[in-house]
């Protein structure tokens, strides 16, 4: 966490892209209304051959969830559950094999703790 380094995906929280990049890959997937949609865009950078760069150095304060609210509701769990399907329906071979996210930590908690010894896994 303190050196630029290469990622598969970054938050669009805070994502810089020249235009021409972003047309390329055709933006953000508009099916994706909510979650996963910078993931998608981010992968798709990535497979069209450049790279995705995270840095330290970069200072954000981003308020999760402040403007669309809390995912509460059942129309808005069941949109979150298509978006998680469709990723995977996409991804699921990169998601469950990141070569940039160690072997060794978690894919159970969003701490990143290190996980028992195992090889790459699948992720449910």
């Amino acid at each position: 966490m303190q050196s630029v380094r290469n990622v598969s995906a970054v938050t669009g929280a805070c994502l810089a892209i020249r235009k021409k990049v972003y047309d390329e890959v055709a933006g953000l997937d508009e099916e994706l209304k909510v979650a996963f949609n910078d993931v998608d865009f981010c992968i798709r950078v990535m497979k069209a051959g450049y790279w995705n760069l995270w840095t330290p150095f970069a200072r954000l304060t981003h308020h999760e969830s402040v403007s669309r609210g809390v995912e509460n509701t059942v129309e808005k769990i069941a949109r979150f559950h298509s978006e998680v399907a469709t990723t995977r329906s996409h991804w699921a071979d990169l998601l469950d094999d990141d070569p940039y996210y160690n072997p060794n930590l978690t894919f159970e908690f969003e701490n990143y703790q290190a996980d028992a010894p195992r090889g790459r896994g699948k992720i449910n």
